[in-house]
């Protein structure tokens, strides 16, 4: 099959900003533009492209990443985009972390007033992590309080990011008529609402025309930065006879090598600056072709493989979402390279199983065409695998490779639910497990003491969206429980328990003998295990199940049952009888001498710490501290902001519950206040008495 775009004109690029900051009000436009939908959808109206679920369209936000692909010619030559609209609450920030992970180049847009936002900051970081161009769009610079200097300045200051303004605002606020093209030095108009794709390139006025010579001059010594021969030719002259090819190349250049962030600004609910954005995304971010070779490792021998990003080269792919589709799951997947046809066969490398692609779907949001192969570089979804799960690798079974993974971050909330009848109960079980495949940041468990269903996520609009989710699409009839924090716990210092199993019944027996030394590990380490066995105390095939049997007992702690962490095992002796040994004996060993050792450890307990920051008038400062003081919380910064005050702090996630509301009564309603999960924290010993003291019920 030919391709019908070469590699080099792909763009595979998500959208990322702070909630509110207009993603997918950009996306809504960028589509149009392009083509892709004929009518522009509204995000208060509730019937935007990419916004698709009921809960999305009610509530005005993004909740789960939507992919959909758009075409655009520039410069007689016409380039395929492949864009996903992702969520900015940092409840559904998994949502960000797993598209990130697949793809080439992103567009961080910023809210003009506000600036850097604590969710930008987050998406930033792990754009950084996953090594993502960017470019940024300094949008909804018709607001009031608008500032396009600040704006940038706050990526420079509270990201670290090399930030390259290519355009210059003309005005702001209403005032706000169109941008300066630093590269063409030409003034572009946009007309209020207009629905066309085009846009007036006329000359600077010239009441702008020191500020763009500025600002181009700024341009120049950015750009001359990341390549050799320009700033040569800068240093020998003023820059005049630099060219608009060479700026363009260097930018490119400066973007893909993360050293540079081009800038760019507009408006994109009046259609203000989008047809420039559109083309900076095809002419800076980078293609598959422009990327490194996707690094693996062959499956048995850990061997370090590479893939070429080509049609050639042996098949490699990563499931990075599954979507449940009334014909069975939807598993998207980035093609890194080589090429797959619908109906063959597929090795899921990180199973060591064999699944058949049934079909394959370019996606529309929520509507899909088929496809008769997958190419290189594609993003796309296959119908009819049966045992995939996200961060799965799918390849060639003679040539198999095993990508990196994604990692997901842990639940810090979590609530029960209790089916109504015996029908809700296993509606309810099949739904969970819908649910659970499609987020892995949504955990499900069963209380053992109590029988309920507890499902845990990352925050209360996580879980709140879970819950109508069971309600309206999987018509579940549950009580549901209060939101509870998630806590943990952990040792303190090192300490070794030891456990015997010994069983006797007729002439077959059971016996397990371990012995175990554990200490605390590097937070966010999770459990480390290692067998320090010097001699034969414990024949090799029981490792396993010893093993088995400490994973098993971290899942309820000494302490109140919860979850044990950052914890390092180390199985330093034991014994065995040649007759009555068995797994079985030395797993339930295993997990009498891992909570034996927790004990003596000194464990604690710990809970989840956010960062909060919390904007608000400088009259209500002091009444603001106070409150977060009284809430554990410890003040990290302050700063003016627009008119505001901004208060940096950590605070734990149990004292935040009803937060938002104390604050607007504290504060007339002219506060508001965004966090995000930051670390785990040892609890105060005399909360986490009153604690265990409630849990234990005595």
């Amino acid at each position: 099959m030919a391709r019908e775009y070469p590699i080099e004109r792909y763009r595979n690029i998500g959208v990322m900003a702070h909630i509110d900051a207009g993603k997918t009000t950009t996306t809504e436009r960028i589509l149009y533009y392009t083509g892709a939908i004929h009518k522009m959808g509204d995000v208060d109206a509730g019937n935007t492209t990419t916004d698709f679920m009921e809960q999305e369209r009610k509530r005005g936000i993004t909740i789960t990443s939507a992919a959909i692909s758009a075409f655009w010619e520039r410069k007689e030559k016409k380039y395929r985009i492949n864009i996903i609209d992702t969520p900015g609450h940092v409840d559904f920030t998994i949502e960000v972390e797993r598209c990130l992970r697949v793809l080439d180049g992103a567009v961080a847009v910023f809210d003009a007033v506000s600036g850097v936002e604590p969710q930008s900051e987050t998406v930033w970081r792990q754009a950084d992590k996953y090594h993502v161009p960017r470019i940024c769009f300094i949008n909804k610079m018709d607001r009031i309080g608008a500032d396009f200097e600040a704006s940038v300045h706050s990526i420079r200051e509270r990201l670290g990011g090399n930030a390259c303004p290519i355009q210059l605002p003309m005005g702001s606020e209403d005032k706000y008529t169109g941008a300066i093209d630093l590269l063409r030095m030409k003034a572009l108009y946009f007309e209020e609402n207009e629905e066309t794709s085009n846009e007036k390139v006329l000359e600077i006025p010239e009441e702008y025309a020191q500020a763009a010579l500025a600002a181009r001059l700024k341009l120049l010594e950015q750009v001359a930065e990341v390549d050799d021969g320009l700033m040569l030719k800068f240093l020998e002259g003023d820059g005049s006879d630099i060219s608009e090819e060479e700026i363009c190349a260097a930018l490119r250049k400066g973007c893909i090598e993360l050293k540079l962030f081009p800038v760019l600004c507009g408006s994109s609910l009046k259609h203000r600056g989008v047809q420039p954005l559109i083309d900076a995304i095809v002419d800076y971010l980078p293609s598959p072709a422009d990327i490194p070779p996707v690094k693996g490792k062959v499956p048995k021998t850990q061997a370090e493989v590479e893939r070429e990003t080509c049609d050639d080269a042996p098949f490699s792919a990563l499931v990075f979402k599954i979507m449940s589709d009334s014909f069975g799951p939807l598993a998207f997947v980035r093609v890194y390279s080589g090429t797959l046809k619908a109906g063959s066969i597929a090795y899921n490398a990180s199973k060591g199983k064999r699944e058949r692609a049934g079909r394959l779907a370019q996606m529309r949001a929520d509507k899909r065409e088929e496809l008769e192969m997958c190419l290189a570089g594609d993003i796309c979804a296959i119908v009819g695998l049966k045992n995939v799960t996200t961060g799965d690798t799918l390849c060639v079974e003679g040539q198999p490779i095993l990508l990196e993974k994604i990692d997901f971050p842990e639940p810090v909330i979590d609530l029960a639910l209790e089916p109504k009848s015996q029908e809700d109960q296993e509606k309810l079980g099949v739904a969970l497990q819908k649910l659970s495949l499609e987020d892995p940041s949504f955990r499900v468990r069963t209380d053992e003491e109590t029988g309920q269903t507890i499902v845990a996520g990352m925050g209360e609009l996580h879980l709140e969206i879970v819950v109508d989710r069971l309600l309206r699409e999987y018509k579940v009839q549950a009580n549901v429980g209060e939101p509870q924090v998630a806590y943990r716990e952990t040792v303190t210092q090192p300490a070794e328990g030891e456990g015997k199993y010994i069983r006797q019944s007729g002439n077959k027996g059971l016996y397990g003998h371990v012995l175990l030394r554990i200490e605390p590990g590097a937070t966010g380490e999770g459990l480390k295990f290692e067998s320090r066995l010097e001699g034969e105390e414990i024949p090799l095939e029981f490792i396993p199940a010893i093993e088995r049997g400490v994973v098993e007992a971290t899942s309820s702690g000494v302490l109140a049952g919860y979850p044990l962490v950052d914890v390092r095992v180390a199985l330093v002796g034991g014994s065995f009888d040649e007759k009555d040994s068995e797994e079985i004996a030395f797993k339930i060993a295993a997990s009498m001498a891992f909570r034996e050792a927790c004990n003596k450890a000194m464990p604690v307990l710990l809970e989840p710490v956010m960062k909060c920051e919390v904007l608000t008038p400088e009259a209500f400062m002091g009444e603001v501290i106070g409150d977060l003081s009284a809430r554990r919380g410890k003040i990290l910064a302050m700063s003016p902001r627009h008119g505001v005050q901004a208060i940096d702090a950590i605070v734990p996630l149990a004292q935040l519950f009803g937060y938002t509301t104390d604050l607007r009564s504290k504060t007339q309603g002219r506060a508001s206040f965004s966090m995000r999960f930051d670390h785990y924290a040892a609890l105060p010993e005399n909360v986490a008495n009153t604690l265990i003291v409630r849990l234990r019920g005595y």
